[in-house]
């Protein structure tokens, strides 16, 4: 089942705090990011985030699954638990590059 609007905004209302925040919608389901950094993806109403060596230590415990078909691995993020949230976000936002933006070739 998609994900809803109304469950990403309260995804970004959990995270709220940690930079600016702002989300995607990307073939019926949402990228977050956070200080324009590609952060999680909300798919299926779960939210998952990429398996990165920095945040290992704080997602050792965290169930992993598939965001869709095709992709890799991913950690299950407890996103009821808004603190750890904001601890394995406030760890990625330094690890992870800003998206560089693809640019349109001419025909």
């Amino acid at each position: 089942m998609p994900t809803t609007k109304e469950y990403v905004e309260f995804v970004c209302e959990q995270i709220k705090g940690v930079g600016f925040i702002r989300f995607k919608k990307m073939f019926g389901e949402y990228m977050v990011y956070v200080n324009d950094k590609p952060l999680l993806l909300v798919c299926d109403g779960t939210v998952f985030v990429k398996m990165h060596e920095s945040i290992a230590h704080l997602m050792e415990q965290a169930d992993r699954g598939y965001p869709y078909q095709g992709a890799k691995k991913h950690y299950i993020l407890d996103i009821d638990d808004s603190l750890s949230c904001k601890k394995v976000i406030d760890v990625l936002e330094r690890n992870i590059p800003v998206s560089k933006s693809r640019r349109k070739t001419a025909n």
